[in-house]
Parts: structure tokens; sequence; C-alpha cells
């Protein structure tokens, strides 16, 4: 089996967020229980990324993005923050999307 380059963990981090991100906006409570198996996966993607091998620029970015990501796991989403959570985790597929290149 083929080990992954950070490279693609991050654009997979970067994929399961955007799932996630339009699946909270459309259809959260049809969802619930997949969001929640994707930000499991999400976090285990995370855990297999080795930051000391990252540029610098992907470090602090990555980093950024983790503390992101922990505050985004814990905050309970409802009608109220749905659509602003959603946002968020679109937000971070892209950054992280874009930035995949400097791993």
């Amino acid at each position: 089996m083929k080990k992954l380059s950070n490279k693609d963990k991050l654009l997979d981090i970067s994929l399961n967020l955007a799932r996630v991100g339009n699946w909270t906006a459309d259809s959260y409570d049809d969802k619930k229980n997949l969001i929640n198996r994707f930000i499991k996966q999400t976090q285990d993607y995370i855990n297999e990324v080795p930051e000391k091998d990252l540029s610098s620029d992907m470090r602090v970015v990555f980093g950024r993005f983790k503390n992101e990501f922990k505050r985004l796991k814990s905050e309970k989403i409802n009608g109220n923050n749905k659509d602003v959570w959603a946002e968020t985790a679109l937000t971070w597929a892209n950054i992280l999307q874009h930035r995949s290149g400097l791993a």
C-alpha cells in the first residue's frame, strides 16, 4: 500500500470539510450521523499529518486550522449557528486545498 503524501492527506481533509460543510448547510438533521462520522475521520487524518514535515508556512496554517477544527468539533450545531458552522468548514476546505501545495 502506497503511503500518502502530506499534500494528499491535506486534500483528504479538505474534501471531508467540504462534504461536512455542505451537509450541515443543506440537510443537517438528515445527515447528522454521517457528519459526525466524517468529523471523526477528519480528526484521524489530521492526526496522521506529521507537522515536522510541513513547510514553515504550512505549519502556521495547519496550526490555525487545527485550533479552528477543535472549536468546530466542540460546538453544538443548531438552527442558530448551522450556517456559520458550515461556512467555516467550507472556508477551511478551500484554504487547505489551495495551500496543500506548500506541504
